[in-house]
């Protein structure tokens, strides 16, 4: 039997049953910490770190959790904040080169596949902090904008006008690679 988000959530608060919890991390555990690496810049072992504490942190507030947004978005803004709190404390940068060199593989398509991203994630780089998470957040994670408005504690306007700015930014930074396959 399969539960929704709201009744492992009441199982939870009201019974502290802690396999309910379980249910929940398994849920959102892979989603949350694929997110958490992109805004962790790639640190994967970052990533997982605070995946846990976020989920740590969720727990204990729990009995908080007023329902007003879905768990996910209210599970993301914990890890949001818990991200943007590690990096104003001047965490030190990922070496780009050594993650792709790790990740790199001997198959041409692969090698592609690999190109590809390494080409994204260079153009998402160009893209501000707050343009590379909206973007994140509506385009990679498939939130609404109305929910990275409030996982990013901003106007909504002021996150449509970061996604429709970065798509053009990103529009023009890869022009050259979309010429290159449709000409290669």
């Amino acid at each position: 039997m399969s539960l929704n988000d709201e009744d492992l959530i009441r199982r939870v608060v009201e019974d502290g049953d802690q396999r309910a919890y379980a249910q929940l991390v398994r849920c959102y555990q892979s989603r949350l910490r694929f997110s958490l690496r992109q805004l962790c810049d790639g640190d994967q072992a970052l990533a997982d770190d605070m995946a846990q504490e976020a989920f740590i942190k969720a727990y204990k507030a729990l009995p908080a959790f007023r329902g007003d947004a879905r768990f996910s978005t209210w599970l993301y803004r914990i890890a949001y904040n818990l991200v943007m709190s590690h990096k104003r404390k001047n965490a030190p940068d990922v070496d780009q080169d050594a993650v792709d060199r790790a990740q790199a593989s001997e198959s041409v398509e692969e090698a592609l596949q690999l190109g590809m991203a390494r080409d994204l994630n260079s153009a998402m780089g160009e893209l501000s902090d707050v343009q590379r998470q909206a973007v994140h957040l509506c385009m990679q994670r498939g939130f609404s904008h109305e929910e990275a408005a409030s996982i990013m504690k901003l106007p909504l306007g002021t996150v449509k006008s970061h996604v429709n700015r970065a798509r053009a930014k990103l529009q023009t930074l890869l022009q050259a690679w979309r010429e290159e396959v449709v000409n290669g």
